[in-house]
């Protein structure tokens, strides 16, 4: 994997990059939807490369470990192959899943024993298998296993938690480094820092994942129940201390405010369920605001969904249309949702871009900021 910083914001932090895998460039700050299961709900991969314009998609190592299982995965030739998406694609490995699974799973030095959320068959998942999982699904960009720890946590357990995770990062790396690609493909490895919201322990976990000089990194724990100003304070102290030459990787983040705040602390990579999840619900992301739609004022409106938007799915529909397929719970009513949320985060993302190589990101993105978070 290559890194290549283009521009440069001149009043923030914020960079346009494109970082080269096997599958293909992505051009940086990018947002990548999450495909879970092997497919990011409600979209087909043909729409999510012509119309959303995803250069990047997630898969899920807990989730793909379960089900459809390893040995399918093989026989299958790899997560590229079984999902027929032929670019870039990045695995989690299991962390959060095991950290949301609180009353499911024990957390010992030597990995983690959990209980499937399918049938309650138990498991067990360690840096050296984690890492020999990702080989399977064959993702270009690999995550390190790590705990996150919740908000709020006490201190002695976000540095205690800390430690094992930078200890289970070396053994990550000795089997990483041990092993090759299944697929006649290179792979990369991402380490992740914590620390929970201690200032301290972030630049201490900051410090040691850098001295791991892997070709990327990535900020985790953050987004998860956090106020959003202590959650930009981490990604700033953490971005000044992370290589200005490699990818920073901020996960689980965010609302398109979110995205924008931390573009311009120096973040280059972003996933998050919100637009797809939100979508199936009825929230709708604009530039010029958040639309519910399933709030009456909606039901005889025939106007385009977003006249100006970057989806053409929503300039052809209308939002009466789209109110009464979502009210129905109608399946169309979650694609087309979910297709206009995805395609405004590429968008954005490539605004973000053109602003940076223009030189007027930060006032652009303080103008945006207070659009984007009006309810219309």
């Amino acid at each position: 994997m290559k890194f290549i910083i283009h521009a440069t914001d001149p009043a923030s932090s914020a960079r346009t990059g494109t970082i080269t895998t096997a599958h293909g460039d992505i051009q940086t700050p990018i947002f990548m939807p999450v495909g879970t299961a092997a497919t990011v709900k409600a979209v087909h991969q043909h729409e999510l490369e012509e119309v959303v314009k995803a250069q990047i998609i997630l898969g899920n190592t807990y989730h793909l470990y379960l089900r459809p299982g390893m040995e399918i995965m093989q026989q299958g030739g790899g997560l590229h192959k079984f999902n027929g998406w032929n670019k870039p694609m990045l695995t989690d490995s299991g962390g959060y899943q095991v950290y949301s699974l609180s009353h499911r799973r024990k957390i010992k030095e030597e990995g983690v024993t959990f209980q499937s959320h399918i049938d309650g068959s138990r498991h067990f998942f360690a840096p050296e298998n984690v890492m020999d999982i990702q080989r399977q699904i064959g993702a270009d960009i690999m995550m390190a296993f790590d705990e996150c720890t919740p908000y709020p946590c006490e201190y002695a357990y976000a540095k205690n938690s800390m430690d094992m995770t930078h200890r289970w990062l070396k053994r990550c790396c000795e089997r990483f480094d041990s092993t090759e690609g299944l697929y006649g493909y290179e792979q990369t490895l991402f380490p992740i820092v914590q620390g929970s919201t201690y200032k301290d322990l972030r630049k201490q976990s900051a410090e040691t994942i850098a001295s791991f000089e892997r070709e990327g990194n990535a900020i985790g724990g953050l987004s998860v129940g956090e106020p959003a100003e202590m959650m930009y304070e981490s990604t700033e102290l953490v971005c000044s201390i992370l290589p200005k030459d490699k990818p920073r990787y901020l996960m689980g983040v965010g609302t398109p405010m979110n995205l924008l705040e931390c573009i311009a602390l120096g973040v280059d990579m972003f996933d998050c369920v919100l637009p797809s999840r939100n979508a199936r619900h009825g929230l709708l992301y604009t530039a010029k605001g958040i639309i519910n739609i399933k709030n009456k004022k909606w039901a005889d409106d025939f106007s385009p969904i977003d006249e100006d938007g970057p989806c053409p799915t929503s300039r052809i529909h209308h939002k009466a249309y789209l109110r009464h397929l979502i009210h129905s719970k109608e399946l169309l009513g979650s694609q087309i949702a979910t297709l206009h949320n995805l395609s405004f985060y590429l968008w954005l993302m490539g605004e973000a871009q053109k602003h940076i190589a223009e030189g007027d990101f930060l006032s652009w993105k303080n103008t945006m900021v207070k659009q984007l978070a009006q309810r219309l």
